[in-house]
């Protein structure tokens, strides 16, 4: 061990291409505690190595060793997105790599802020320094990250404790209360590592795994009496010809299809987000006779549609908003449907595009159909199906705890959030994004409904555990029984606002002893003099 200190001590503090180098590293070991990966430690033991790099360093160090450790990061956890721009958008490879390469350069400036913060304002190495400034500016930095340019927080480590010993923290702090938590353990092992101080070592240990018992704690109580069935349809529909507006009907039958067998087996069944790749109003003769058909079998369909109105302040132009509306309840359809949520959270340069006018006409990847949504009410009624209210989310918003949170009910007896990964392929990104959505059923202690075109279809416990699931890239059917839940988290209760409490307070007192240790040898130098 002394050995590999020293080389630590010695290698790594005067070469500054060998920082580069096992900032990259680091930064890479992070991807590994994610979906489809689940190795939890790697978070901690990625979060080591930047905050063990930056010690005893310049700031201009410190900005080019957490950039570079963002760069292993983000390089590495959001490759997919190449996927998408290169095999759907119809651009180049050395201009997708190039895109590519510049959204994770922007996501490693938020990493270079939070080791300048840390240099500038805890340049010593102090306990305060690891285990109460990082964790605060990690908070800051990451939550600013997650709403500049409507956000990004994808990566967030508290992810990886799914499965993890801080698993129980999830229902009392939310997932930024995990990764806050995850920062002040590897703070702490961090100055057990530089001070050689066991009871470091001993804090640490005991932060990571004194929270197992909460896991076990009941938040919410099952309503067995609610019991429904539910079939989540898989259409497994190729991306290519989702896109293609002649092949709507065929699409429309696959999913007609794949329901019939069920119908009088589920009283829910659910269809994934665009399963109906055309405007409402398009398809209201397919609407009503699916209807009726569902009401003579007393069943309910919950699917993914495109919707349209008329704008107000330009009549010329209709809005288009990404949609999931419910037919087959006792009332007959009527277009629009009332009974409906619109989503809210677009993702940039794939729902919408900034500065669109310029933008269409430099780059054809832009030119994609159905990239110019608009945005529906940050907070929406539940969907009420079968006499059950479902809080809804579509594709991209599942992994804003915030505004899932913000439009929870105590009176929500399931979520769902259906999805269209097919964007992404074989890539690893459809298993983060299913791993940030068990989050949600685990914050706010309710079973979870997730479908999707191409996988991961699954139905979640309210512990975030994984019930029932579809294998990916199939076309299949998962039929499950829902049990409803009941009760308040803390988390649904107080939001995150007891964490943000808690980084103040800690923050001040880093902030405080900083600055009084700088006033001290300021002092002590004068006094020499």
């Amino acid at each position: 061990m002394s050995q590999v200190r020293s080389f630590f001590s010695t290698t790594l503090l005067t070469s500054r291409w060998a920082c580069v180098f096992f900032a990259l590293l680091f930064g890479i070991a992070g991807t590994f505690s994610f979906s489809p990966f689940h190795f939890w430690p790697a978070a901690i033991l990625s979060l080591f190595g930047l905050l063990s790099l930056t010690l005893n360093r310049s700031i201009k160090q410190s900005a080019l060793i957490g950039f570079c450790w963002g760069l292993g990061l983000f390089g590495s956890g959001i490759s997919w997105v190449y996927v998408s721009i290169f095999q759907f958008g119809g651009m180049s490879a050395p201009i997708s790599l190039f895109i590519v390469l510049l959204l994770v350069a922007y996501l490693s400036l938020y990493v270079l802020l939070f080791s300048c913060l840390l240099g500038a304002l805890c340049p010593q190495t102090t306990w305060w320094r690891l285990t109460l400034a990082a964790p605060v500016f990690w908070q800051i930095t990451e939550y600013l990250r997650g709403s500049i340019f409507t956000g990004f927080p994808w990566l967030q480590f508290g992810y990886t404790q799914i499965q993890g010993p801080l698993q129980g923290i999830a229902p009392i702090l939310g997932v930024e209360g995990i990764t806050f938590i995850l920062m002040i353990v590897t703070g702490l092992l961090a100055y057990a590592w530089h001070q050689r101080l066991k009871i470091a070592l001993l804090l640490a240990l005991a932060f990571l795994f004194l929270p197992w018992p909460l896991r076990y704690l009941d938040w919410f109580t099952p309503e067995p009496k609610k019991a429904v069935q539910v079939a989540l349809v898989q259409g497994n529909i190729d991306q290519a010809i989702k896109m293609d507006i002649h092949s709507v009907n065929d699409i429309l039958q696959i999913y007609k299809n794949e329901t019939l067998p069920d119908i009088d087996k589920a009283s829910i069944i659910i269809w994934p987000e665009s399963a109906i790749p055309d405007i409402e109003k398009n398809q209201k003769t397919f609407l009503k006779e699916m209807d009726e058909l569902l009401r003579n079998h007393h069943a309910s369909l919950i699917t993914g549609i495109l919707g349209e109105q008329k704008s107000s302040a330009a009549p010329i132009h209709d809005l288009l908003f990404n949609k999931v509306i419910v037919i087959g309840e006792k009332k007959p359809y009527e277009y629009p449907a009332m009974n409906s949520y619109e989503k809210h959270h677009l993702v940039p340069f794939g729902e919408f595009i900034p500065l669109e006018n310029m933008l269409h006409r430099l780059i054809p990847f832009f030119n994609r159909p159905m990239s110019s949504f608009s945005s529906g009410r940050y907070e929406q009624a539940p969907l009420n199906v079968k006499g059950l209210n479902v809080i809804t989310a579509i594709c991209y918003e599942i992994i804003l705890g915030q505004q899932i949170r913000d439009n929870f009910q105590p009176n929500a007896d399931f979520l769902l959030t259906i999805s269209n990964d097919a964007w992404f392929g074989h890539s690893i990104g459809p298993w983060q994004h299913f791993q940030m959505a068990r989050m949600r059923a685990l914050e706010l202690g309710r079973p979870l409904l997730r479908v999707t075109n191409t996988g991961v279809t699954a139905l979640i416990g309210p512990r975030g555990n994984v019930l029932a699931q579809l294998p990916q890239f199939t076309r299949q059917v998962l039929k499950a029984t829902l049990i409803p839940t009941s009760g308040i988290t803390p988390y649904a209760r107080f939001g995150i606002w007891p964490l943000w409490s808690m980084a103040l307070i800690m923050g001040g007192i880093a902030l405080y002893c900083s600055l009084h240790t700088s006033f001290g040898l300021n002092k002590k130098g004068k006094r020499e003099q």
